[in-house]
C-alpha cells in the first residue's frame, strides 16, 4: 500500500519571485484574455565544503531544464488566457498530457491567482503551434518550470484587471476589492462576478500592463494535494485517446513490418488476394512497409498475416547484443587519471536495450488532400511533426492541421511523431482518411528504445578522501531527431555532427555530481547504429547513476563507513542531505535484516529537484526461484521509500503519483525490463514478452515522502526519483548478494519467454483470455 506524507504548505521563508512585478499584456478581444511577457536570471551553485571539493558543472549552473525554459521565453506572451462570460476560464496548455498531471497543475496555477475554483478552470491541449517556436516541447521535467511564471502572471493580470473594471463601475479604489470564488466584493457588500465583468474589462487593443503575484503565504490551492480534474473522465471510461475519436470515413488501419529494422519492400507477391480479403478496403506500399485499411482491426490483422512479401535490407542486419557490446567496448573514451600514490576502483557496467513504448500504442488519424492535411495524435513535439508532414506531403505549413490529444503513457516515446508521419504517409497514397494504429508487436520490435550502452567509472581514492572520479559512458547513438520542438533543431540533430552535439548537450546539461569527489569528470560518446532510439525517462540519468552510487557503496566498504554515513560525509548540498536522511529515518535504515536479503539505498540530483530512495530486496533461493506464469520472478523489492523535494511541489498528491511511477520504473530498469537484440531485430513482440515491474515484483510496502517547499519556484518532477530508484534496486541487489552487479537488468541472461515468429510480423490474435481469468 502506497501512501504519502503530507508536507506542510509552502512557507514564506522560502526564496521566491513574490512581491516582485511581472509584465503582461491585455490582449484585444471581445472578452478579457491576458498573457505574459517575462524575463529572469539564474541562481549560482551554492559552494562546496569538502577537503577536495568538486568544481561546479555545467549542469550545476545551467541545466538542461534552465535552457528549455529560456528557449521558451520569448514566446511566453503567446499564450493566453480567456475568461468567458459564463465566469469560466479557458487555457490551452502548449504541453502534452500523458498521464503526468500537467492539465491539473496548469489549472491549479490559474485557479490560485485569479481565486477562482478549480471546477471553473478549463484546460485543453493547445493545437500544433510553429509561432511558439520552442514553446511546445514537452519533455526534460520542464513542462511545469517553464510554464508555472507565465500562467500565473497572465492569471495575476487578468485578476487585477477585473479588480480595476468593478473598481471604475463602482466609482471605488480598487485596493478596497476583494476576490473569492470568482466573486469581487467591495466593503458595503456589493458582487460582481467574473463572467459579468468578462466583456467590460476586455480590451480594445493589444496594451502592456502588470501584476504582483501572490505571496506563497495567500496560497489556497498551490501546494495542496489535489485530485485530477480529469479523474472522473479517467474512471467512467469517457477520456477520449486518440483510437477514441470518430472522424468521418477514417478506417482502421494497419502496416505489415519488415523482419529487420528499417527494412524495405522489395515486391508483395499476392498483393490481388490480400486486396479481396473480406472487409480489406485497401493495400498500399509505403515507406515502412504495406499498409493494410479495413472496416475493422481484426480484419487489418487477418491481411498483414496473409501479406506474402519479399523484403530487403535493414540498416542493422547480424546486429545482436553481443555485437553491440563489442562495438560499445571498443568506443570507449580512455581514464585520464593514473593511481599514482592512490588506491584504485575500476568497474564497467552493461546496461542492455529497454523498450519506451507507453500502454498506448503508436497511434494516429490522418485525412489529406490535395491541398491540406489533417493529423490527430498525441504528441510531444507537435511542432516538428507538423513541419515534418508538411515536408513530407509538399504542402504549406498553415495548410497541415495537427491535433493535439491526450496520450496514455510516454516514457519519452511520443517526442517522436512517428505514427502520424506513417498515418500521413498512408492517407495521402490512398487517397482516404485513415485511423492508424501500431500493433503491440510493432511498437515492441519497430518502436524506439532506450539504448544500450556500457558507463565505466575509476575512483582514485587515499587517505579517506576521494581525489578523482571518472566517468566514461559510452552508448548507442539516442536520436534528438525531434530537435527542441521546431524543424530547424530537429534537422540540425540529423546532421552528420548534429546528433553528437545535441547527445553531449543533453548529457552535460544533466549529468550532476551531488558528491565531493575531488576532480571528477563524466564524458559520452555515442556509436552510431542505425537503431530506432529515443529520449526515456531520465534520459543518460539511470545509467549514469546507477554505476555512480553503486561505486559509491563500494568505496564506503573500501573506507569501513556505513553506505549512507559515506554518502553523508561527502555531500555538498545540505538540501539533498536532508532529503537523503529523511529517506533514511522513513526506512528505518540499518535495521537487522535476515541474510540473503537487504537495505540499498541512493540520491539523484537533476532539475533543481532532489530525490533519495531506500528499497530493500529480497534474494533469498525460495524468492529468487518461485514460479511465476510465463515469466522469471528473480528478486523481489519487498519495500521502498521515496522522499522527493522538487522545490515548490504545486500539487504533492499529483507529484506522489509520478514519484511511484517512477520507483516501479526504477525497479523495471535494475531487475526485469529489457529488450533482446537478435539478428536485427528485437525478440520481444509483446507485453507479455517485456517484463515491466509487474505485480509480483512491486514493493508490498510503498512510502512516497513530498519534502517542504525550500525553493520559491518549482524543480522537474516527472522523472526525478527514477535514477535514484534505478540505483537504490540496484545497490540493495548488491548489499544482499555480496557482490557489486554490472550487467542490467538483473535477469537479461534470462530469456523466459518463447519469441514470437517475424513473418508474419504480427501474431494472431488471442482467444483464450477467458482462460486466464480468476
Amino acid at each position: 500500500m502506497a501512501h504519502q506524507r503530507r508536507s506542510p504548505a509552502p512557507g514564506d521563508g522560502a526564496p521566491s519571485l513574490e512581491r516582485r512585478r511581472f509584465l503582461g499584456y491585455l490582449l484585444a478581444a471581445p472578452t478579457l484574455a491576458v498573457a505574459a511577457k517575462l524575463g529572469g536570471d539564474l541562481a549560482s551553485p551554492a559552494p562546496a565544503e569538502a577537503a577536495i571539493p568538486t568544481l561546479p558543472g555545467a549542469a550545476d549552473i545551467l541545466d538542461l531544464g534552465d535552457a528549455l525554459t529560456l528557449a521558451a521565453m520569448p514566446t511566453s506572451n503567446l499564450i493566453a488566457i480567456q475568461l468567458n462570460r459564463d465566469g469560466t476560464v479557458s487555457f490551452a496548455v502548449p504541453r502534452a498530457e500523458v498521464g503526468q498531471g500537467i492539465t491539473t497543475t496548469i489549472a491549479m496555477l490559474i485557479a490560485e491567482e485569479m481565486d477562482l475554483p478549480l471546477s471553473k478552470v478549463g484546460v485543453n491541449l493547445a493545437d500544433a503551434r510553429p509561432e511558439l517556436v520552442f514553446n511546445q516541447l514537452t519533455g526534460g521535467s520542464n513542462s511545469v518550470r517553464s510554464l508555472y511564471t507565465p500562467v500565473r502572471t497572465a492569471a495575476a493580470i487578468a485578476r487585477a484587471r477585473l479588480l480595476a473594471t468593478a473598481a471604475e463601475q463602482w466609482k471605488v479604489d480598487a485596493a478596497t476589492l476583494t476576490t473569492r470564488d470568482g466573486v469581487i466584493r467591495s466593503a458595503t457588500g456589493r458582487t460582481a462576478t467574473y463572467g459579468s465583468l468578462a466583456e467590460a474589462a476586455a480590451s480594445a487593443r493589444t496594451a502592456e500592463t502588470s501584476a504582483t503575484l501572490k505571496k506563497t503565504s495567500e496560497f489556497r490551492i498551490i501546494g495542496k494535494p489535489t485530485g485530477r480534474i480529469d479523474a472522473l473522465e479517467a474512471v467512467t471510461g469517457r477520456k477520449q485517446f486518440t483510437m477514441d475519436l470518430q472522424v468521418p470515413n477514417a478506417k482502421p488501419t494497419m502496416v505489415c513490418r519488415p523482419p529487420t529494422i528499417n527494412g524495405t519492400v522489395k515486391a508483395v507477391r499476392n498483393l490481388a488476394e490480400v486486396k479481396a480479403m473480406p472487409g480489406v478496403t485497401d493495400v498500399a506500399t509505403v515507406s515502412t512497409g504495406v499498409a493494410v485499411r479495413a472496416e475493422t482491426f481484426g480484419q487489418c490483422i487477418d491481411a498483414i498475416r496473409a501479406l506474402k512479401v519479399d523484403w530487403g535490407p535493414g540498416t542493422v542486419d547480424g546486429e545482436t547484443d553481443a555485437s553491440v557490446e563489442r562495438k560499445l567496448r571498443a568506443a570507449a573514451l580512455p581514464m585520464t587519471v593514473p593511481p599514482v600514490l592512490t588506491q584504485s576502483i575500476d568497474a564497467e557496467f552493461v546496461f542492455a536495450f529497454a523498450s519506451n513504448s507507453a500502454l498506448e500504442t503508436n497511434c494516429a488519424i490522418a485525412d489529406v488532400r490535395a491541398d491540406r492535411a489533417e493529423i490527430w495524435s498525441g504528441l510531444k513535439s507537435p511542432i516538428t511533426t507538423q513541419e515534418q508532414i508538411a515536408l513530407k506531403l509538399g504542402l504549406p505549413i498553415p495548410a497541415v492541421k495537427v491535433h493535439v490529444v491526450t496520450g496514455g503513457g510516454s516514457f519519452g516515446r511520443k517526442l517522436f511523431g512517428d505514427a502520424a508521419l506513417e498515418a500521413a504517409e498512408i492517407s495521402k497514397k490512398m487517397g482516404k482518411p485513415v485511423k492508424l494504429m501500431w500493433h503491440r508487436a510493432d511498437d515492441a520490435r519497430h518502436g524506439r528504445t532506450h539504448p544500450m550502452c556500457i558507463s565505466r567509472v575509476r575512483v582514485n581514492h587515499a587517505l579517506g578522501n576521494v581525489v578523482s572520479y571518472e566517468q566514461r559512458h559510452t552508448s548507442v547513438t539516442t536520436d534528438f531527431g525531434h530537435g527542441l520542438g521546431e524543424i530547424l533543431t530537429a534537422v540540425a540533430a540529423k546532421l552528420p555532427v548534429g546528433d553528437i552535439g545535441f547527445s553531449q548537450t543533453v548529457f552535460m546539461l544533466s549529468t550532476q555530481m551531488p558528491y565531493n569527489f575531488g576532480a571528477a569528470t563524466q564524458l559520452l560518446n555515442e556509436v552510431p547504429l542505425k537503431f530506432h532510439t529515443s529520449s526515456m525517462r531520465n534520459v543518460y540519468s539511470p545509467n549514469v547513476v546507477c554505476a555512480r552510487e553503486l561505486i559509491v557503496d563500494q568505496l564506503a566498504a573500501k573506507m569501513g563507513q556505513d553506505p549512507l554515513t559515506f554518502r553523508r560525509n561527502f555531500l555538498k548540498d545540505d538540501r539533498i542531505r536532508k532529503v537523503l536522511d529523511k529517506a533514511a529515518e522513513v526506512g528505518n535504515w540499518g535495521r537487522k535484516m535476515p541474510a540473503g536479503t537487504a537495505q540499498g539505498i541512493a540520491l539523484h540530483y537533476e532539475y533543481k529537484s532532489v530525490s533519495a530512495v531506500l528499497m530493500e530486496i529480497d534474494c533469498r533461493p525460495e524468492t529468487v526461484n518461485r514460479k511465476i506464469r510465463n515469466g522469471v520472478a528473480g528478486p523481489r523489492v519487498t519495500k521502498a521509500v521515496a522522499v522527493v523535494d522538487a522545490g515548490l511541489p504545486i500539487n504533492p498528491k499529483g507529484l506522489e503519483a509520478q514519484t511511484i511511477g517512477c520507483v516501479n520504473d526504477g525497479i523495471a530498469m535494475a531487475l526485469t525490463s529489457s529488450l533482446h537484440i537478435d539478428n536485427g531485430l528485437p525478440l520481444e513482440a509483446s507485453w507479455d514478452n517485456y517484463f515491466y515491474t509487474r505485480q509480483w515484483n512491486t514493493p508490498p510496502e510503498m512510502e512516497v515522502v513530498v519534502m517542504p517547499a525550500t525553493t520559491g519556484e518549482p524543480g522537474g518532477a516527472g522523472e526525478l526519483a527514477v535514477a535514484s530508484s534505478f540505483a537504490a534496486a540496484a545497490c540493495a541487489y548488491g548489499r544482499a548478494v555480496g557482490k557489486m552487479p554490472t550487467r542490467f537488468p538483473i535477469n537479461h541472461g534470462t530469456l523466459s519467454f518463447e519469441p514470437k515468429p517475424k513473418v508474419p510480423p504480427v501474431p494472431e490474435s488471442p482467444v483464450d483470455g477467458l482462460a486466464y481469468t480468476f
